[in-house]
């Protein structure tokens, strides 16, 4: 389910990073190329971006495909910026919640976008929600799970983690309550992108002073690498780290028993 993209890098049209390459964000709403689950985003859409000068992004979303909406068009043709955060929705649960439910969510300096589903949702992260602060949980822009994720994610912005901290934490405490969710977080901050593999594909293209990190590749160029599985991605414009990441699933294998101690 989803798509999504970040760019930061000189100053382009919109439409030059989300509609213009061949398999774009835009395409990738009707027709993904890599895409495992589901097929059509088009519950949905938003995109998120910087203005210069400007630590708060801008956003536009909506509720409907993004190939209907035609002042989007211009918008991209138009609007440039440094740094943006992209995605298409393919809603996990119908819902009322319209455009509030399309990614990027925003909370000051940072726009953010979950690629994935929580299994169980919303029982599954019951206590999860015990141990958020109210304000937290009240002021949630949507009710589904990738905003509730979102405020995990930003409980531990505003307590002074680093965003890859923030999100590395997440995932694990949210793989460790609902295991099998797939949990790719997206997250800008107008200067860097850091972003999870956890369950779906990420990909990242860097070089000439630009880095794109993506749900996959919006062109053939054979510099786009793949992003190995429970992986953390920290990125500027001219650098990718990947830190692997610790599967909490992996603590409740079972230890094989050597023969000489079964006592057959």
């Amino acid at each position: 389910m989803c798509r999504h993209v970040a760019y930061v890098g000189p100053a382009e049209p919109l439409g030059r990073i989300l509609v213009e390459p061949p398999h774009a964000l835009y395409r990738q709403s009707w027709a993904p190329r890599r895409q495992r689950y589901g097929t059509v985003n088009a519950d949905g859409f938003g995109v998120g971006w910087y203005a210069e000068g400007d630590p708060v992004p801008a956003r536009y979303r909506r509720a409907g495909p993004i190939w209907a909406d035609l002042s989007f068009a211009d918008l991209a043709r138009v609007v440039r910026t440094g740094a943006l955060l992209a995605a298409v929705r393919d809603a996990t649960l119908a819902g009322a919640d319209a455009e509030a439910a399309a990614a990027p969510f925003a909370a000051g300096p940072w726009l953010f976008s979950h690629n994935g589903a929580v299994r169980g949702w919303p029982g599954s992260l019951a206590a999860l929600a015990r141990g958020l602060p109210a304000a937290e949980v009240l002021s949630m822009e949507a009710r589904n799970d990738s905003a509730f994720v979102w405020a995990l994610v930003l409980a531990r912005l505003r307590a002074g983690d680093t965003e890859g901290q923030a999100l590395a934490d997440t995932v694990q405490e949210v793989a460790a309550a609902a295991p099998g969710s797939r949990l790719n977080l997206l997250l800008a901050d107008g200067e860097t992108v850091t972003a999870t593999a956890w369950g779906d594909t990420l990909w990242y293209l860097t070089g000439s002073g630009r880095t794109v990190v993506a749900s996959e590749p919006y062109d053939d160029d054979p510099r786009w690498q793949e992003v190995p599985d429970r992986t953390l991605l920290s990125a500027d414009r001219t650098d990718v780290l990947l830190t692997p990441l610790k599967d909490p699933a992996a603590d409740t294998a079972p230890v094989p028993v050597p023969p000489e101690e079964t006592g057959t």
